[in-house]
Order: C-alpha cells, then sequence, then structure tokens
C-alpha cells in the first residue's frame, strides 16, 4: 500500500488519463491537473511528494512552476518533454528536476522511475540540508544522529534511527513492512520482514512512554506501520 501523492500537470487529455490510470494503479494518490496556473494553485494549497510535470504548458510554462518548487524546498520533480524541448529538459534538470521522460513513453517507465525518484526522496538516509523534527516531547537531530525524549538522550542502532527518520518525515504516512524494508535496509538481500516488527519493538521500547500503547509509532493492523505526531 503506497500512499505517496503525485501531482501530475498534463495538458494533452490523452495522456493525462494514461498517466494518472497508472500511477492509480500502482497504489498512489493523484490528482490530476490541465494547466500551469491551476497546478500552482493546487501547490499552493498543498505540496505533493511528487510532481509529474509536461514542459509545454498553457498559462505557466513547465520551467517556471519548477522554479516556482524549487523557491520552496525540495519536491521531487518528473518532467515530460518531447524530444525537440532538449534544451527545456537542460534547463529543467539544472533547475533541480530530478528525473525526465521523453515522449512518447511507455507509462510502465513512468511508474518505475516514479518508485525510484520516491525511493531516493523518502529514503532512510539523513541529507545535508535536513533539519531536526520536533514532535511533542520527542526531538530527532538527524545530522548528529541523535534522539531525545523530554531531554534525555536515547541511544539508538543505526537502524532503528534510520527507521524512526523514515516515517517520522512522513507522519501518518502508512508503510507496509516490505516498504521499510526497501527503504531502511534496501532488500540487497533477502531479510525475514519480522525484523522489522522487531526493531519496531526496540524502537517503542527506547522512545515511547508506554511502549505498549504508544504514542509515536503505531501499528496499522493488516497494512503495516505510521508515525503519528
Amino acid at each position: 500500500m503506497n500512499q505517496a501523492r503525485i501531482l501530475v500537470v498534463e495538458d494533452e487529455p490523452s495522456i493525462r488519463e494514461v498517466v494518472s490510470l497508472y500511477l492509480r494503479r500502482a497504489g498512489y494518490q493523484v490528482t490530476v491537473v490541465a494547466d500551469g496556473h491551476a497546478a500552482l494553485e493546487s501547490l499552493s494549497a498543498q505540496l505533493p511528494d511528487l510532481v509529474v510535470l509536461d514542459l509545454m504548458l498553457p498559462g505557466v510554462d513547465g520551467l517556471e512552476i519548477t522554479r516556482w518548487l524549487r523557491e520552496r524546498g525540495d519536491t521531487p520533480i518528473i518532467m515530460l518533454t518531447a524530444r525537440r524541448e532538449e534544451q527545456d529538459r537542460i534547463a529543467g534538470l539544472e533547475m533541480g528536476a530530478d528525473d525526465y521522460v521523453v515522449k512518447p513513453f511507455s507509462p510502465q517507465e513512468l511508474v518505475s522511475r516514479a518508485r525510484a525518484v520516491l525511493r531516493r526522496t523518502q529514503g532512510s538516509a539523513p541529507g545535508s540540508g535536513d533539519r531536526p523534527l520536533v514532535y511533542g516531547d520527542l526531538c530527532i537531530e538527524p545530522q548528529a544522529r541523535l534522539v531525545e525524549v523530554a531531554g534525555q538522550e536515547k541511544t539508538l542502532t543505526v537502524k532503528e534511527f534510520d527507521l524512526l527518520w523514515t516515517m517520522a518525515r512522513h507522519p501518518r504516512q502508512v508503510f507496509s513492512r516490505d516498504q521499510l524494508l526497501d527503504l531502511v535496509w534496501g532488500l540487497t538481500e533477502y531479510i525475514d520482514p519480522s525484523t522489522v516488527t522487531v526493531h519496531v519493538r526496540r524502537l517503542r521500547e527506547k522512545i515511547e512512554t508506554d511502549p505498549g500503547n504508544p504514542r509515536y509509532v503505531q501499528t496499522v493492523w493488516g497494512v503495516g506501520y505510521k508515525f503519528e505526531p
């Protein structure tokens, strides 16, 4: 179950329909708009986890939307371009777009690229620009990899910290055990999914006042886990 939110900005109805269909089938929450003005209105209301963005749009073009997004943060962007738009594609990448797909393209390829971009941006390792997260009495300092609860430092293992960081960066997003294995352990070799259960239990013992009735790391029965701020 993948709860990532994707905004698709595309003015061609047929492409818009196919892209949204395949992304929804892949389990993503998809919002679709047909022009640049509608895109900015949607982005101003709520930033998604990923933007699939056509470069050639009526009203406000894709480069301007890319610029707008980069002035406000690091929301991932996959550009949809035509082959003749090579210079615009290069400009978009230089502005900070994460990837591009050239029309005509395979919908499965776009889904794969979206999954790869989200995996990179939602992964467990903190980046150099990541700021501390504070939820109630819980403080997570990514650069020093420190966790404090009510002012008391808690000693977490590498994977316990990465697990907490992955979920805390996306509060209320539900992660399956397989997703957490992918994001935190990388699935570089076979790992029993019960590994996640064990690490969640240990993490709760360290950061929860009542591990049996956790405030932060909660179980979503039949699905996985989420971080509740």
